[in-house]
């Protein structure tokens, strides 16, 4: 009987874990299961050309505690609405079924698909159309409603709080108000955990939209109170009571072309004169995404790969693994799609920053 072989893709912004999962996997898979693997190059483009490489102990030795993808990814590419050029035109079309032809070509009898909401969409599409799929959550947004946690965001909120105790040091040396724009477009479990482990003064998030007045407060009572430095925390998606979300850009061939950024900037403008403090700001951005993957998101990251491993093993197709209390579990890929989690004001961890005296500017 041939071996069973599997395809690995890595889709969307990387994450720092996903080189775990795929350190998983190939352990799993190819010790319990005795499968072959292969990974395609650069997401679904890799899928679409037929570019892989091949995914064995020798070749994923070293990477557990990598960031980034040894497979490469990409965020722009919808096999089923797919950019094609037809007599010197570029052109829209689905061709997910010359995905589907590589991988009978290959003999490849699942896709294992590493992604967040546009890479797992595509997933699912492919399990309409009967590809044996299974898919593993990724994001530092922390951001899926279907499971607890997503490898990447422990890392990503370490190093933006390690980058919080270094800008401390220089606002209180200087006696400035230091506003530091992270990521999480727009959710705020970066800013917001951070904010707490880095002792941020004020936090501010997409879910709960500041006045400036109130930021002006808290600042004014830190002066008052012999503390005059003061730290922002500010997720990319964040707004102003009665304003809009700050767009950095817009990349027009992307899925999702809306890129926030500058919200730090601009708050930090316009608190000018508005304050005695000198104003700084400070975008941490893809520094959230690289280095090496923090002890947390290695033993999760792992422990996602062995789930999916176990599902590949049950014929369990077109499942998502998800971490569910604590525990290892699925869910259909069918009902975690456009399901995204996001803070609210009576969540726990708010009322523990309100406790410990951090102004969210309301």
């Amino acid at each position: 009987m041939a071996k069973r072989k599997i395809g690995v893709l890595t889709g969307g912004g990387d994450a720092p874990g996903l080189n775990a999962v795929i350190y998983g996997l190939v352990r799993a898979c190819t010790e319990t299961m005795d499968c072959e693997l292969i990974g395609y190059k650069f997401g679904y483009k890799g899928l679409y050309n037929n570019e892989f490489m091949p995914l064995t102990r020798e070749t994923t030795s070293g990477i557990l505690h990598r960031g980034g993808t040894i497979l490469g990814s990409s965020n722009k590419d919808n096999l089923f609405d797919y950019a094609v050029e037809e007599n010197g035109v570029k052109v829209k079309k689905n061709v997910a079924h010359v995905a589907v032809e590589n991988m009978k070509k290959e003999d490849v009898d699942v896709l294992c698909v590493l992604g967040g909401d546009g890479t797992l969409t595509s997933a699912r599409d492919f399990a309409r159309m009967g590809v044996n799929v299974v898919g593993v959550p990724k994001t530092i947004d922390n951001d899926l409603s279907a499971t607890d946690t997503t490898f990447g965001f422990d890392t990503a909120v370490n190093i933006v709080v390690e980058n919080l105790g270094r800008l401390h040091t220089t606002a209180e040396s200087h006696h400035r108000v230091m506003v530091v724009e992270v990521m999480g477009r727009n959710a705020g479990w970066i800013a917001l955990q951070s904010g707490i482990a880095g002792s941020a003064d004020v936090i501010l998030l997409p879910e709960i939209p500041y006045s400036l007045d109130k930021v002006i407060d808290k600042i004014n009572e830190r002066n008052a109170n012999g503390k005059p430095f003061t730290v922002i925390v500010v997720t990319e998606g964040a707004m102003e009571q009665g304003g809009q979300v700050v767009v950095g850009k817009v990349v027009a061939d992307s899925p999702d072309p809306i890129r926030h950024g500058g919200i730090g900037a601009k708050i930090a403008s316009d608190l000018e004169g508005k304050v005695v403090n000198e104003i700084r700001s400070c975008a941490l951005g893809h520094i959230q995404r690289g280095g090496e993957t923090s002890a947390f998101d290695r033993v999760l990251s792992v422990r996602y790969a062995i789930k999916a491993a176990e599902l590949i093993e049950k014929n369990q197709f077109g499942n998502m693994v998800c971490l569910s209390n604590g525990q290892m579990n699925s869910v259909s890929l069918e009902n975690v799609i456009g399901m995204n989690k996001y803070v609210t004001a009576e969540h726990e961890l708010v009322r523990v920053a309100r406790n410990l005296g951090i102004s969210f500017g309301v």
